[in-house]
């Protein structure tokens, strides 16, 4: 099962073909309609409608959930403040910017103040600053006391924003936990050295390999290897400085998500062949 799929059947959008799932201790599959009353769903694309504008946009949204029209439209221009859209309200919805279509769409799912939020990839086609933008909104939103489930394809965006992880491959779930607790299966840590002259990269790479007893990847500029025992970075520096080789940077991390995803799988997130599946639900 994808991970869109699984958002689906929990926003009772999909009947799971087997197992139980529940939402807020309800049942989604016999208690449907007390788990929607309870959740709100923004889905991978903007589902708002173009041709209004941003206040009639939620509005409309409002009165669908039986909001009178004055209730309606106060909560309406709060959410519009709320995310920075008070000026592009009267606007239609066609003149904005991809992050102020997530941004709308978003305020729209939360009109009626769910207890649960799903988001299924929010930041899809975002650009960086916008995508940095909604992380913002995404953490505000938690701070209130909303629920956040989100699934991503960037490890990163699971890194800087989940509590709890959990590591779809090919439609089985293969890893869950914090960021820490994931970071800490691989038993490692990423020593990155990056010579101050490039063409000394090969030569880091031999010693850096000799030490770890590892082939490390060279790539932009660095030599980037898996270490489990610290002890090997005063090593390597001794050998460098040794054959007179100056590095411009040396750092010893813990492992990011992208490379716990590698240890676990062989292969890394974007290397899926379906684009779906080899991906993280962040909550």
């Amino acid at each position: 099962m994808e991970k869109t799929t699984a958002v689906r059947i929990l926003a009772t959008l999909l009947a799971p073909d087997s197992g139980r799932a529940t939402v807020g201790g309800f049942d989604v599959a016999r208690e449907a309609h007390q788990v929607r009353s309870l959740i709100g769903l923004t889905g991978q694309y903007a589902a708002v409608d173009e041709m209004l504008t941003g206040v009639e946009n939620l509005l409309m949204i409002g009165r669908l959930l039986g909001l009178s029209r004055g209730d309606a439209k106060a909560r309406a221009g709060e959410l519009l403040e709320r995310f920075g859209l008070s000026d592009a309200g009267g606007r239609a919805a066609k003149t904005y910017s991809g992050g102020m279509r997530r941004r709308l769409d978003l305020a729209a799912s939360l009109v009626g103040r769910p207890q649960v939020l799903f988001l299924d990839e929010p930041t899809t086609g975002l650009d960086p600053r916008s995508r940095t933008d909604l992380w913002g909104v995404v953490r505000g939103l938690m701070a209130d006391g909303v629920t956040v489930l989100l699934t991503t394809q960037y490890l990163e965006e699971a890194d800087q924003l989940a509590d709890d992880i959990v590591v779809f491959d090919h439609g089985r779930v293969i890893a869950s936990g914090t960021s820490d607790e994931l970071k800490a299966t691989t038993g490692a840590q990423v020593l990155e050295v990056r010579p101050l002259d490039e063409a000394n990269l090969e030569l880091v790479a031999k010693v850096v390999g000799d030490v770890v007893e590892a082939p490390p990847e060279s790539s932009g500029g660095r030599v980037v290897a898996s270490v489990s025992d610290p002890e090997v970075v005063p090593r390597v520096v001794r050998r460098l400085d040794e054959l007179g080789v100056v590095a411009s940077e040396l750092t010893l991390r813990k492992s990011s998500l992208d490379e716990v995803f590698l240890a676990l799988t062989g292969h890394r997130a974007e290397d899926g062949t379906t684009g779906d599946d080899d991906e993280e639900a962040a909550a």
